[in-house]
């Protein structure tokens, strides 16, 4: 069959589908999903659920290669992950696009801090999807990073580098993860630094790839209309013919590096970006739940949330104010934020720090309290309403060693906090004289004693 006859064919399923999504995506949310567990050859964990409605199949292949394993070079597991796809096994990068754009499929790759991710999304039909993987294992198995692609990566991450430069909001966030994480892997930027990205060679890659895209780093979340058998196949397929290796070594937890302090950095903005916060939760935390609903009523939860009351409804200052916990395989970051005008941007730091301490020191309303458990607890089943959300939520169930039974658990564990929970959460982990603070936008208020180059 040609290219043009099986995207035509493509066409019409995807026609035929559109009929049945809806009924199926409110079928699938009425109940938390089965998830079954088990080890491939080499070591791999997987998690799967049968959802036979719809014939697809989303395949989500995670390692522990994210930024936090760089190392001394900055930016090599976002170079990685992003080549894998530029030349494997016997195809190249114009090959490999045209293949799975004839089979209909989605093939992804991303990097953050704690991991690295290769996804797939096919339809179930086995010739297609046979196709489909096969395309997917060599990404994984056997790519070749060659040196046209490599130059050019490198030259991406380069200029996109310099343009993060003129971005205030940028600058902040860098700078902010600095002076939290200091020496910690938490602390460099996924997409490296200017200096380390121009000494990642080839070679590098190569290293890289061969030590942590192994069996036991290696975790594979498998959703779709294909059975327990056939699932055991396809994690064979993807992640098998991998060298069993090593799990990554655990990374040290994170002491906040600069705790307490202030840096206010130079922008020709009208508008000052201010960052707050501290290390705080990391995923399968004690306290998480707690943390989670008493965020959603301090700063969470949009418009209605105490921070945007305060900032935005009572003084004006700013057009949104937020707070959120990042919980990561290690302390994730409270974070607080918003973005005014230079001249008002004393008033809306302290307004925004008093509206945290106050929520530390009282604890939620009770109305609030209530109105928010049925916020979050109501839209529960739209986390779970596709196959794409729930390998989502495979990845991070398997990735961080979270009960399987997690997602049933999550209304129930939203339920059972209370006011007295919250507060007690709050105090002993949300500290204020711990938060660093960044500022950038207007004039330097005081010089910063960290060098620009760990700025930008």
């Amino acid at each position: 069959m040609n290219r043009k006859s099986q995207q035509g064919n493509f066409l019409k399923s995807t026609i035929g589908l559109l009929s049945l999504i809806s009924a199926i995506s409110l079928q699938q949310a009425s109940a938390s999903p089965d998830i079954e567990r088990w080890s491939t050859s080499n070591g791999a964990t997987v998690l799967y659920v049968h959802t036979p409605d719809l014939p697809m199949v989303d395949v989500r292949v995670i390692f522990d290669a994210g930024s936090a394993r760089d190392g001394k070079q900055s930016g090599i597991a976002s170079m990685t992950n992003a080549l894998l796809s530029a030349g494997a096994g016997e195809r190249g990068e114009e090959a490999i696009a045209e293949t799975i754009g004839s089979l209909g499929a989605v093939l992804g790759a991303s990097s953050l801090r704690d991991m690295a991710v290769v996804s797939l999304r096919s339809l179930s039909d086995e010739r297609l999807l046979n196709s489909a993987l096969e395309v997917t294992a060599d990404l994984i198995h056997r790519p070749y990073f060659p040196e046209s692609a490599f130059e050019r990566e490198r030259n991406r991450q380069l200029i996109g580098i310099q343009a993060q430069k003129q971005s205030p909001s940028t600058i902040a966030s860098k700078k902010f993860f600095r002076m939290m994480y200091g020496s910690h892997p938490y602390a460099e930027p996924s997409g490296g630094t200017e200096q380390s990205v121009k000494s990642i060679k080839r070679n590098n890659l190569k290293s890289f790839h061969a030590r942590y895209y192994v069996g036991n780093n290696a975790l594979v979340a498998i959703v779709g209309a294909v059975d327990r058998g056939r699932a055991k196949e396809i994690a064979e397929q993807v992640v098998g013919a991998l060298p069993a290796g090593e799990a990554a070594a655990e990374i040290a937890a994170p002491i906040t590096a600069q705790a307490g302090e202030e840096e206010y950095i130079e922008y020709p903005s009208v508008q000052s970006h201010i960052l707050l916060g501290h290390p705080v939760v990391k995923r399968g935390d004690i306290d998480y739940f707690d943390l989670y609903v008493g965020n959603h009523i301090l700063g969470g939860s949009g418009l209605v949330s105490k921070i945007s009351e305060e900032v935005r409804e009572n003084r004006g200052l700013a057009y949104s104010a937020y707070s959120y916990f990042s919980p990561m395989r290690r302390a994730g970051p409270f974070q607080a934020g918003l973005q005014t005008k230079n001249e008002s941007r004393d008033e809306a730091l302290e307004v925004l720090r008093k509206t945290i301490a106050d929520f530390i020191e009282h604890g939620p309303a009770l109305d609030d309290l209530e109105n928010s458990k049925k916020n979050i607890t109501g839209g529960f089943p739209l986390r779970i309403d596709s196959n794409k959300k729930i390998v989502s939520y495979l990845g991070v169930i398997g990735f961080y060693g979270l009960p399987d039974s997690y997602l049933d658990d999550f209304n129930r564990k939203i339920n059972a906090v209370s006011a007295a929970s919250i507060k007690d959460a709050f105090k002993r982990r949300v500290r204020p004289a711990e938060m660093v603070t960044v500022i950038v936008g207007g004039e330097v208020k005081k010089k910063s004693a960290i060098e620009e180059k760990d700025v930008h």
